[in-house]
């Protein structure tokens, strides 16, 4: 009797303990969604915004900078600020300014003012990550399938964003984009509902998730690794940009076609972002991040040399995989490297994640002008090779198999108290 009951009290703690866990878990990734939906929001405003005001490329172009490049550039400073001083309510405030630029670029008809509201967009997008980046380690304990359902949030929603708001904003036009900002207010609504669980997780979870505080910051191999972050980020944005338009001008696909291939791409990589958490779990990250980039290597060789529209869409594919299954476990690895300074880790390795490519793809384009769009692709070749040579400066920061976010330890102490006794 005794015994069944033991039993009982063991599993409700353990379901006091998973259902919390996931739920945390299961939010931030859902408000990374949320709010990277108005960084894919962008792209859907600028044709909107060239019929109404008849802009030139210069300014399409400014606009686009004012979205990725000072949100990418200030996320290592509110990494900085979240490793001062912790601010559960940033990332929240960071999401609702996200839809708050959004919201005003719509309704402003001068190019300034839309080009600031743009600007605090990406603001907003910068302030989210870092913080949300670093409780989902806290809340997760460390695990990188945790991380890795948290990047897939950010994955889908900039996927959804450009569809959802092209079909918004051909209904109401311009002035509809004060609409966008419901579904950040909704879910800030839910997180300020949530507000005690969250407070709840983030002291279990960072109990266990944070390093010890003796543990020091290893900062040349996270440099090493920061050149890794680099060069995945130029290998995703030269596939984004340019493998529709090869597979049009190479094979003669339709644009439909063409854009299957890109959503393959994606698609692949989908299932290679929560892939990659569950290797890196069991296999260790650095052995997971050169399992991805050797993928990435001979699938871009077949990109290059596919004979016909099939295997360009089978090395897609594969390319997908290669390029997305490193993608979460790079920020926690990032995390392992600097231990006192999560925030700084979250806010380069995703801040780069999106410059450094933004960065780098009008180079791309001018290759591509001056040569073909096959010899951009072969470029591209050299980029998960450098990936691998620098990953080889990498280690492994803890032992495989980690207690994983759905894996709750329930102290001796807790045990002896209801009667169980523990054997040495």
């Amino acid at each position: 009797m005794k015994s069944h009951q033991t039993s009982e009290v063991i599993a409700s703690h353990q379901t006091s303990e998973v259902r919390p866990e996931r739920a945390g878990v299961a939010l931030l990734t859902i408000s990374h969604a949320v709010d990277d939906l108005y960084q894919g929001a962008v792209p859907a405003l600028i044709p909107f915004l060239v019929v109404a005001y008849h802009y030139d490329y210069l300014k399409v172009s400014g606009i686009t900078l004012a979205a990725t490049l000072i949100s990418s550039v200030a996320q290592p400073a509110f990494g900085y600020l979240a490793d001062r001083r912790t601010s559960g309510w940033l990332w929240v405030v960071g999401m609702v300014m996200a839809a708050t630029g959004i919201a005003v670029a719509g309704i402003a008809s001068q190019y300034l003012l839309i080009w600031l509201a743009v600007a605090l967009s990406g603001l907003g997008v910068a302030a989210y990550h870092p913080e949300s980046a670093r409780a989902v380690r806290m809340i997760g304990g460390g695990s990188a399938q945790a991380m890795s359902w948290f990047a897939l949030g950010g994955n889908l929603g900039f996927a959804v964003g450009p569809v959802a708001v092209t079909a918004m904003l051909g209904v109401t036009g311009l002035r509809g984009t004060p609409l966008l900002i419901l579904p950040a207010l909704v879910m800030a609504a839910v997180v300020f509902a949530q507000r005690g669980r969250l407070g709840v997780l983030a002291t279990s979870g960072g109990r266990r998730g944070a390093q010890p505080t003796d543990k020091r910051d290893d900062w040349p191999r996270f440099a090493w690794l920061t050149g890794v972050v680099v060069c995945r980020s130029v290998l995703f944005f030269g596939m984004a940009s340019f493998l529709e338009l090869y597979l049009i001008h190479r094979f003669h696909e339709s644009h439909t076609m063409a854009s299957v291939a890109l959503t393959v791409f994606s698609g692949t990589g989908a299932i290679a972002t929560i892939g990659g958490g569950w290797l890196a779990d069991r296999y260790g990250r650095v052995r997971t991040i050169r399992c991805g980039y050797a993928l990435a290597v001979p699938a871009l060789v077949g990109l290059v040399l596919a004979p016909n529209p099939a295997a360009a869409f089978a090395a897609a594919a594969v390319c997908g995989l290669g390029a997305y299954l490193p993608f979460a476990v790079q920020t926690t690895l990032a995390q392992e490297y600097l231990p006192n300074h999560l925030g700084t880790a979250s806010g380069i390795a995703l801040g780069l994640a999106v410059s450094a490519g933004g960065l780098a793809a009008p180079l791309l384009g001018l290759i591509a002008d001056a040569y073909s769009l096959r010899d951009t692709l072969a470029v591209l070749v050299a980029l998960p090779l450098c990936a691998l040579a620098l990953s080889t400066q990498l280690h492994e920061t803890r032992a495989q198999r980690p207690c994983t976010y759905h894996q709750p330890i329930i102290p001796d102490e807790m045990l002896a108290r209801i009667g169980v006794r523990i054997s040495k």
